[in-house]
């Protein structure tokens, strides 16, 4: 809202500006991480992001988040790998391209450093994703309706 300063018989209107708080920026950069993990992102673009030069945005981003943009970025990456691992039967190498690592060997070091084991021993430690098979909740409901028998009110036998 304008405020009014007044310079003699003048009045100059003025904005009033709320600066956006640091860590508002960082969270466009972190936003950005979480929904384009799979995307080549290095700290340049993700300092642009945030609108920070990038030496700054390395700084600040690990003060506020406890990590490294490198780090966060990874953690991520890693995570989703863990969820495929679980819940699909794509090979360890297609999880890596998935989720935007390039080396199978990197991914199977970084992974062990993270989960305390090889990608493969922690898809093993879990049953089969085809014993788990997700039914969609709409082709459940469907074959949960009541069938139609013929004695319903609805059946078409109005005005009789």
């Amino acid at each position: 809202m304008p405020t009014a300063h007044s310079k003699g018989a003048v009045a100059i209107l003025e904005p009033m500006i709320t600066p956006v708080p640091p860590g508002r920026h960082l969270l466009r950069a972190k936003d950005l991480i979480d929904a384009r993990y799979r995307e080549p992102l290095d700290v340049p673009a993700l300092a642009r992001a945030a609108r920070l030069s990038t030496a700054h945005f390395s700084r600040e981003f690990r003060r506020s988040f406890g990590e490294t943009p490198h780090q966060y970025l990874l953690t991520r990456r890693l995570e989703r790998a863990a969820e495929l691992l679980r819940n699909t039967d794509r090979t360890v190498a297609d999880i890596c391209l998935i989720v935007g690592l390039r080396s199978v060997g990197s991914f199977t070091t970084s992974f062990g450093r993270a989960f305390g084991m090889s990608p493969t021993a922690y898809r093993a430690s879990y049953p089969p994703a085809s014993a788990r098979i997700r039914i969609p909740t709409c082709v459940l409901q469907a074959y949960a309706r009541p069938r139609s028998d013929g004695s319903r009110e609805d059946n078409g036998d109005r005005g009789r």
